[in-house]
């Protein structure tokens, strides 16, 4: 039987749409750093160059190349740690300028990947797509640690709502955001879901 996340991850992936604690563990990921503004086209190569890797790893079974303890699953979404620059750091007034954007996208990978077999992924990918930023990919593991999250319905211009909505919830518990940056994971896909129903789960870390 394939693996869903959306079935069997819930707690992680789909929260309710007010603010919940999470402890996150430690998940295995390919990521790539970069800045910059999300509408460019050099964001969309970033992204096609993470779902290139992870859906060859994927189908790897179809060739009988997958690795050892393989499983059927569901590719898991897009997430993105969002900042800005040092430079707008240092002049911020509220007002975001999306080319100051400091980003990490990243697609979680299942526990099976190793990391030699993500090299292999990656040769795969880059021989089938040729987009030169699979060979930037690192794969890594990493952990959100303990986290407020919540569901964010509607148009990512008015996520402020939502971390306002976050922040009264961690005073009230007595939790400290530990930065300013915080995590998006993409439930919708923006190309095919309208504005006001795209669905992102919100997360900060907090101590």
């Amino acid at each position: 039987m394939k693996y869903e996340w959306r079935k069997k991850e819930k707690d992680i992936y789909l929260p309710p749409k007010k603010p919940v604690m999470i402890d996150i563990p430690c998940f295995k990921y390919f990521a790539i750093n970069s800045k910059g503004n999300p509408n460019s086209a050099f964001f969309g190569e970033c992204i096609e160059a993470l779902y290139a890797v992870s859906y060859a790893i994927r189908m790897s079974y179809k060739k009988g190349l997958q690795p050892e303890g393989f499983y059927e699953y569901t590719v898991y979404p897009l997430e993105g740690i969002w900042d800005i620059s040092e430079k707008a750091k240092q002049s911020f007034d509220g007002r975001i300028d999306k080319d100051e954007l400091v980003f990490k996208l990243m697609i979680r990978q299942p526990d099976f990947v190793t990391n030699e077999f993500s090299e292999t992924a990656k040769e795969w990918a880059l021989r089938k797509k040729g987009n030169p930023l699979i060979e930037k990919l690192a794969f890594d593991e990493m952990t959100d640690g303990k986290c407020v999250q919540m569901m964010h319905l509607g148009s990512y211009d008015n996520e402020p709502e939502s971390f306002t909505i976050m922040e009264e919830f961690s005073t009230k518990n007595q939790l400290k955001r530990k930065s300013k940056q915080h995590k998006e994971i993409y439930i919708s896909d923006p190309r095919k879901v309208v504005p006001e129903k795209l669905k992102t789960v919100l997360r900060v870390e907090v101590g």
